[in-house]
């Protein structure tokens, strides 16, 4: 195999005509749309077990992908390489469960093998094919029509187009059943803790602050040279006021104690509520760290007092507290 010699606009000509081919792939998809695809979400709705995708090839890494995009969308999925099944993976699928199988020619030998036991188990099954009318299309409760005029590869050979336009389906399908189970944000962040999101959605201001010796608070009658000694041990560059009952009287930052030096206050008998700010900022244990992080940085701020619903001190959250959780 030799390599031919092609210029630039050549290549990108080549790239355009695939993007093209598997763009009308996916169009024309849109009119296919109709009754069997409605039933096709009535049968994962109604399902009580998981949603079993299987594939084998191309399809087979189509099939993958459709079953973790459904699983991480409210629907219980895994895949099973159908070349496997045969060999003891079918004990994985139960009656309560249901198959989508992938196929463009709905000719799979290793499908087709496993159709009896799925028939003798009445397993509904969905099948994504290019053709309707094959083994699989036929034995298919319902069979969702993913064929293609021609592929992207120009000798019409490799899947390109035919698993572009069955991925398409599968997301169509995995998001037609997400907003029919009513998946939230919030759901989504329970199956992917571990990522940005999840992290978002999951971390609360409780999970983050600082409390007990590690929160910084001095009385509003203190002496100005506490309230610095106090910020200076608790290192979030303020300190918290509070008045005699633990309420949040203001707060004393940085940008206060300059603004005192400024002024030349006695460090010994200034008291702190003469220096602090009033009407602080304050953040909830209960709210979302990703809100509270928009406050920081609506009001050009760095940190937050936390008080609960007496307006009581009870913890203090950093902007460097939400960067190290990857809030940020």
């Amino acid at each position: 195999m030799s390599v031919l010699a092609i210029d630039d606009s050549e290549l990108q000509a080549r790239a355009r005509r695939v993007l093209d081919i598997e763009a009308q792939a996916i169009r024309d998809l849109v009119p296919r749309i109709g009754a069997g695809f409605a039933r096709a979400c009535r049968l994962c709705l109604e399902c009580t077990g998981r949603v079993i995708v299987t594939g084998m090839g191309k399809s087979g890494h189509i099939g993958s992908k459709l079953a973790a995009t459904l699983a991480s969308t409210g629907t219980p999925a895994f895949f099973v390489h159908p070349g496997e099944a045969s060999h003891g993976d079918l004990g994985m699928i139960t009656a309560k469960d249901l198959v989508v199988a992938l196929s463009n020619s709905g000719e799979t030998a290793e499908i087709v093998t496993i159709l009896p036991l799925l028939k003798r188990l009445a397993i509904p099954l969905i099948t994504m094919t290019g053709a309707p009318d094959s083994t699989l299309g036929n034995a298919a409760d319902v069979a969702l029509d993913i064929g293609v005029s021609e592929e992207a590869c120009p000798l019409n050979l490799a899947p390109t187009a035919s698993t572009t336009a069955t991925l398409a389906m599968g997301d169509a399908l995995a998001v037609a059943l997400l907003e029919s189970r009513g998946f939230t944000k919030e759901d989504f962040a329970m199956s992917h803790p571990g990522g940005a999101l999840g992290r978002r959605l999951l971390l609360h201001v409780s999970d983050l602050m600082h409390t007990g010796a590690e929160l910084p608070s001095v009385r509003d009658d203190a002496p100005l040279h506490e309230g610095l000694l106090e910020m200076t041990r608790k290192s979030l560059g303020m300190t918290g006021v509070v008045s005699a009952d633990g309420r949040v009287a203001g707060v004393f930052t940085d940008g206060d104690l300059r603004r005192a030096l400024d002024r030349k206050f006695d460090l010994q008998s200034t008291r702190m509520r003469e220096v602090m700010t009033v009407n602080c900022r304050t953040a909830a244990p209960n709210e979302l760290a990703a809100e509270a992080l928009l406050r920081l940085e609506q009001n050009k701020i760095t940190a937050l007092l936390v008080v609960d619903d007496q307006q009581k001190l009870v913890g203090a959250l950093h902007v460097h507290d939400l960067l190290r959780a990857g809030v940020v």
